[in-house]
Parts: C-alpha cells; sequence; structure tokens
C-alpha cells in the first residue's frame, strides 16, 4: 500500500478523479535517466523534479555528487562517476503502488484566487487535486505521472500507478517535532535519516545550496532560486535561527517592488501552494529566508523576491539537516 499521511488541517472525504491529459505533447521519460535522478535524490544530491530528463538541475546534480567523492565535476557520467554510483544500483528508478483511501482524503483547496485578500480569507492555502498532491509527494510533476501511467488513470482507492521512486528509507521523525510537520514530512517522502549541516552554502552564479559537515564534506546538494534584478541575493554571511514549519505568510506590498497600486497587507493561511511552501527557515537578514515554493518545476529558472528558494519536498529535507544558529553563507 501507498502510505502517505493527510496534510495539517481538517480533511475532507477522498476525491477520486483522473490523471489529466496533457495540454502539450506528453513527455517521453527516459528511464535511465529517471533512475539515476532517483538514486542522486536518495543520496542527497537533487536533481529538483524527478522527470527522466537531461538539464542543468541533473548536470548540476551529478556535479555534486562529484565533488562529493572527490571526482573530477565533469557534471557528466563518466566512466569513475558510474563506478561510484554502482554501489547504488539497486535502487529502484520507479515504484508500482496501490492507491489508497488515506492518500487521497485531504483539505484540498480548489480554486486558489490570485489575489492575495482572496487567499488571506481561505482555510488553507493547500493542495488543489489529489494529482498535484501526489506529485509533491513523488518529488515530480503531474506531466510525469501522466507520461509513467495509462492516459486518464482513475485515481480512486485500489487503482494502481507508476511513480518515481521517492519512497524514504525511514519515516521514524523525531517526536519532539510538532505533529502538523511530522505529517506533512510523511507526505512528502523525507528520510528521517539525514546528515547533520554544519554549513550552508548559496552560490548564486551555479544556483545550487550546498550543505557541509563539521569536517566540511558536501553532504546535501539542492537546486535554488536565488533572488532577482530588483531583489539580488545578499551576499554575505547570516545565520539561519530556526524554522517554521507549515507557516502563515504575511504578505506586506511594502516590500514587495511589484506590488499593485492599492494592494494591503494580508496575513495568507498556511499550506504548501502559499508563497513560501510548506517551511520558512528565518535568516539573521531581516526579512530574508530559505523557503520552499508552490512552483517547483520554475526553481533555477525563474526570480524571487531575494530569499532562497528550493522545491517544498527539499525545503523540508533542509530543515530536517539544520540547528538554530548554523551559518548561510550567500556568494556570488
Amino acid at each position: 500500500m501507498l502510505v502517505a499521511a493527510t496534510g495539517a488541517g481538517a480533511v475532507v472525504a477522498a476525491q477520486p478523479g483522473r490523471v489529466p491529459a496533457p495540454e502539450k505533447p506528453a513527455l517521453v521519460i527516459d528511464r535511465s535517466l529517471l533512475k539515476l535522478e532517483v538514486i542522486l535524490d536518495h543520496l542527497g544530491f537533487s536533481p529538483g523534479v524527478l522527470d527522466g530528463q537531461k538539464g542543468m538541475s541533473l548536470t548540476a546534480a551529478i556535479k555534486g555528487f562529484q565533488e562529493s567523492r572527490g571526482l573530477p565535476t565533469t557534471g557528466t557520467t563518466d566512466e569513475a562517476t558510474l563506478h561510484a554510483l554502482q554501489p547504488y544500483a539497486a535502487i529502484q528508478g520507479t515504484r508500482t503502488l496501490t492507491l489508497d483511501a488515506a492518500t487521497l482524503t485531504y483539505q484540498y483547496t480548489n480554486p486558489i484566487p490570485h489575489s492575495e485578500d482572496a487567499q488571506a480569507r481561505l482555510p488553507a492555502l493547500n493542495y488543489r487535486t489529489p494529482i498535484e498532491k501526489l506529485s509533491e509527494s513523488f518529488h515530480t510533476t503531474p506531466e510525469v505521472l501522466a507520461a509513467l501511467n495509462d492516459p486518464g488513470i482513475k485515481l480512486a482507492p485500489g487503482t494502481k500507478m507508476v511513480f518515481p521512486n521517492a519512497l524514504p528509507t525511514s519515516r521514524a521523525y523525531d517526536a519532539k517535532l510538532p505533529d502538523h510537520w511530522r505529517q506533512t514530512l510523511n507526505m512528502l517522502n523525507v528520510d528521517a535519516n539525514e546528515p547533520q549541516v554544519a554549513k550552508v552554502v548559496v552560490d548564486k552564479s551555479d544556483k545550487v545550496l550546498r550543505g557541509y559537515d563539521a569536517a566540511g564534506k558536501l553532504v546535501a546538494q539542492f537546486q535554488v532560486t536565488t533572488g532577482s534584478t530588483h531583489d539580488p541575493l545578499p551576499i554575505g554571511t547570516w545565520k539561519i535561527y530556526g524554522a517554521d514549519y507549515n507557516p502563515k505568510f504575511h504578505f506586506n506590498p511594502k516590500l514587495f517592488w511589484d506590488a499593485k497600486k492599492g494592494e494591503k497587507s494580508a496575513m495568507l493561511p498556511a499550506g504548501p501552494n502559499g508563497p513560501v511552501g510548506v517551511v520558512w527557515l528565518d535568516l539573521s537578514k531581516e526579512h530574508y529566508g530559505i523557503h520552499g515554493t508552490p512552483a517547483p518545476e520554475l526553481i533555477g529558472r525563474t526570480e524571487s523576491h531575494g530569499c532562497v528558494r528550493l522545491a517544498n519536498w527539499n525545503a523540508a529535507r533542509l530543515a530536517m539537516m539544520i540547528r538554530p544558529g548554523t551559518p548561510a553563507i550567500f556568494q556570488e
């Protein structure tokens, strides 16, 4: 059975549906590339969305793995890299799982209005549909799930579906963590076994966040979006004060250069489709943080308002690795 908890807040009955037919031509999934992405994801060198496609995110993930193993950082699966990956060859690229009622039961928020004022009146900014929730759980997109399964497959208890193998090795989350946050970690298939990170380095040029252990070894790397022309990444050394799990978001138009005239401050409810996703890591730089996003497919391809943005599953994973006071170095 597929195991996934519901999100924070009240839940509604299971909502069967179908995988929507893609508006664009269906993706062609390279299964060997998907397996490589899955292995790298399991090892802590995330290629972002698991989609079986070549691109900058996969290249960066390969480079991170190579650096962690003391190999030349070619960004390609050369002979030395393939040899270093060989011990993980048994990791499956996909898993066929059976949907159950608990997985589909959730407090969906559909539609989500565009204006912050209207969003503030909602109880939560949760996933819109079951396929969106399933996609985030397996570190991918609805388009990829559509390509891995029969067109129009019914999303209902008892249905078998193929997913990228993002399943964790452990769900034994620290009992001291809030229950709603442990549910979120479970839903996002975040592994309970994560390395301790002593230092975080965000590279603007490479569009990656690297995590180093106390010995200075690279143990994790995630694709990120870092600032914009209007709100550049604040270069310097900061500290991560702590984590706000499943945070609400205070929209203050005075802090957004692109806010529309007449917009008012609003407190937006929590949820994975909120502006900062499932977690906010507060920085010693006022108004800046490291956080999740409702659009993981755009990580590294769009701009932010100066903060460091990760896919929700990677932001949650990073939150497991750091402690209050962890240095965060932002560099060109």
